[in-house]
């Protein structure tokens, strides 16, 4: 069965571990980098980016994320997780895990107290996908090789770039389960159970 990890530092980690098994996959919680050997595919979750990053450093992962995304393994960032992956974020000299060819904004869309939900049509996902935005960020430029899947008021919210995937809200607080269902069948295509699945096209 296809084995999903979820970085179990800061953040919504039961929620997508329950996603994750209602897609049916095994979803376990990664608490040392020793761990990405056993899985097939890494869910980063939300939270708070800068502490998040600084728990990445203190148990030595940094390197080791990367090192998995470069094997081709699946990586999902979700809201503090699409901040964690991009190659640069508005304000910052440095970026986290540089993923993604992409610029965020941190709290784009306002502080926790201005969070909302939104309708979004998600490129080949979901035509209705119930969105939960909680201090997210937005992708404020993206480079040529990196897919927009859904913008929100013309802001960019869901990208992809080859094995990588981000959103910025969060898609494990509902139960709409599309949107990790979608992550799901990428890590089961690059590991070769899933020959029909394609990526969507460009928006």
């Amino acid at each position: 069965m296809t084995t999903i990890g979820v970085l179990a530092l800061q953040g919504a980690v039961r929620e997508h571990l329950r996603a994750v098994k209602a897609c049916g996959a095994t979803g376990v919680e990664v608490k040392r980098k020793e761990q990405l050997a056993e899985i097939d595919g890494l869910i980063l979750p939300g939270g708070e980016s800068t502490t998040i990053r600084r728990l990445i450093d203190s148990y030595g992962f940094s390197d080791a994320i990367q090192a998995f995304g470069k094997q081709g393994k699946p990586i999902f960032g979700t809201c503090a997780g699409m901040i964690l992956m991009a190659t640069a974020i508005q304000g910052q000299n440095q970026p986290h895990l540089g993923l993604i060819d992409m610029e965020v904004a941190r709290n784009a869309f306002g502080r926790q107290v201005a969070s909302f939900e939104a309708n979004l049509e998600i490129n080949g996902i979901a035509d209705d996908f119930k969105a939960v935005f909680i201090r997210a960020p937005y992708a404020t430029k993206v480079g040529a090789d990196v897919t927009i899947l859904s913008t929100y008021h013309e802001q960019i919210v869901t990208v992809q770039q080859g094995n990588f995937l981000a959103t910025a809200f969060h898609p494990e607080l509902t139960d709409d389960n599309r949107m990790i269902g979608y992550f799901v069948e990428m890590v089961e295509h690059a590991i070769g159970t899933n020959s029909s699945f394609r990526e969507p096209n460009k928006i």
